[in-house]
């Protein structure tokens, strides 16, 4: 029998934690690094390597090197914000047969879970190798507004990796677990988590080992990714200003730029101003060759990063309004994520909330920590934690018009149930298509479209005579199932919605890994 761990599968690292004697600690590798890059590079014949080592290969080959790649998961390939990546990254982003985005590199095609897997296997093998025990489970943390298509394609990744994932639960959650666990009061927590991809804000309600979630919002393409981009955008605009060259598009140069920019971001948090000197950063038409030197102080940082910190009070206003309470009324405000060592993140968390913000666990290891805090809950009949969670989007049907009915709304405790009754539209019809959708909008466009199911065999008769009684069930991973009876025949379908985008059964089964 293997044990059980918590990882927090990162947009941009990745860290695994272990409950024992009484605590849970994020485990090491044998270099003594708890956070590891969210890198995967891909090699000749498909030799894949991980983490840090992915991460050496990024200056040098970033074509063959993929990150970020969280942002694709459960998505279509047209969204939006997967077309704003493509013109980003040094490596393709292609359509695949399920409308989903897939990963090329070097002539070979990846679904993006199997990209996680490689992530999640990675980090298994850091556990095992710390602990020496087999590790066949685990509790992975996603973003809170993670949607049913990205929930379940996470599930997915860890399959492929071959790991049995206990729970999914939502990151902000995950640190509030870790913050509060054992400590016996009664108190309003809001957790800020802004990490490499992504921005959740919660609010719980915790009494002594009771944790409730009250409302969570969050944006799942705002991150500390954005703040290197920003950085990134404004030194390629001075290189273009000064010698009138456009790095744009060339990638090897642009990749050596966001990785400065990632160190002036980091370097600034302990620093009034960092100097960035890239020698050989590229070569002009006529030969002459580019070297970068300029400084970036926090001044120039703060102008920078404002408006992406001001998106994130958008989002916190909404949370709070959500659950009835106000700035004021928060007793202390968690900051999780790499991205919230910065002072400015903290001077305008803390200004937000009139309240210092906690820092007291490492930033970037706290969703971890939670995580393996509730795969131990999950894996011990002695332990007395309960843990109430919501769902993040509202959830509905279309209805006539192109409109949505919203039948679960957003910030319900999970797990959940409602039933419905239904009647055909019209005569004689002898089957009920029923299409649902995930997102706060009135009508289909804006919100996201899970999946449909069908439900045949209906006697032939007026509209309206049949009734068709259809449960919508939300399980505590976030996750949707429909259950749908004939009321007039008691026939009754069990179904999971599965999304269009995700990959089938089969699909899962082909790319698992080989346990050598």
């Amino acid at each position: 029998m293997g044990v059980a761990v918590g990882i927090d599968l990162g947009t941009s690292n990745s860290v695994v934690a272990y409950y024992q004697n009484g605590e849970a600690i994020a485990l090491p590798d044998s270099e003594g690094r708890t956070i590891h890059p969210s890198m995967v590079a891909f090699g000749y014949g498909r030799s894949v390597v991980v983490g840090h080592r992915a991460k050496q290969q990024l200056t040098y080959a970033p074509e063959n090197t993929v990150f970020s790649t969280k942002r694709l998961l459960g998505r279509r390939f047209s969204d939006a914000e997967v077309q704003k990546m493509r013109k980003r990254v040094s490596w393709g982003i292609t359509e695949g047969p399920h409308q989903d985005p897939r990963i090329r590199v070097q002539g070979s095609t990846y679904a993006v879970p199997e990209v996680s897997a490689h992530i999640l296997s990675h980090m298994r093998s850091i556990a095992e190798e710390a602990l020496g025990k087999k590790v066949d489970k685990a509790v992975i943390t996603v973003p809170a507004y993670f949607n049913d298509q990205q929930r379940q394609a996470t599930r997915a990744a860890s399959e492929i990796a071959g790991l049995e994932c206990l729970r999914i639960i939502n990151e902000p959650t995950a640190a509030a677990l870790a913050y509060g666990y054992k400590q016996q009061k009664k108190q309003y927590l809001a957790i800020y988590d802004l990490g490499g991809g992504t921005f959740d804000i919660s609010i719980l309600r915790v009494e002594d080992d009771f944790f409730e979630v009250l409302s969570t919002a969050g944006d799942t393409f705002l991150g500390g990714d954005d703040f290197d981009i920003a950085i990134t955008e404004h030194l390629i605009k001075q290189i273009k200003q000064d010698t009138g060259m456009d790095l744009t598009n060339r990638y090897v140069a642009r990749a050596k730029i966001r990785e400065a920019a990632e160190r002036a971001k980091i370097f600034l948090s302990n620093q009034a101003a960092f100097d960035i000197d890239i020698p050989n950063l590229s070569r002009s038409r006529n030969g002459r060759t580019l070297h970068l030197q300029t400084q970036l102080d926090r001044g120039l940082f703060r102008k920078l990063c404002m408006p992406l910190l001001q998106k994130t009070f958008v989002v916190v206003d909404d949370a709070l309004r959500q659950a009835g309470v106000s700035a004021m009324q928060v007793d202390s405000c968690v900051l999780v994520g790499g991205m919230t060592r910065s002072p400015l993140v903290r001077e305008v968390v803390g200004k937000y909330f009139n309240k210092a913000p906690l820092v007291d666990i490492n930033p970037d290891e706290i969703v971890a920590i939670g995580a393996a805090i509730q795969a131990h809950t999950l894996s011990s009949a002695a332990s007395s934690t309960v843990l109430v969670d919501v769902i993040p989007q509202s959830l509905g049907i279309r209805t006539a018009g192109g409109f949505v009915r919203h039948l679960i709304e957003r910030n319900t405790s999970i797990p959940t149930e409602i039933n419905e009754v239904f009647y055909p539209a019209q005569h004689n019809q002898t089957e009920v298509r029923i299409q649902v959708y995930q997102g706060e909008k009135n009508q289909t466009e804006g919100n996201t479209f899970l999946g449909d199911f069908v439900l045949d065999g209906l006697r032939p008769a007026k509209r309206g005579e049949i009734p068709i009684r259809v449960s919508f069930a939300i399980d505590a991973d976030g996750i949707v199932k429909v259950r749908a009876k004939n009321e007039e025949t008691g026939e009754e379908t069990d179904m999971l919605i599965e999304a269009s985008t995700n990959l089938s059964d089969a699909e899962i089964a082909s790319l698992k890994f080989s346990d050598d």
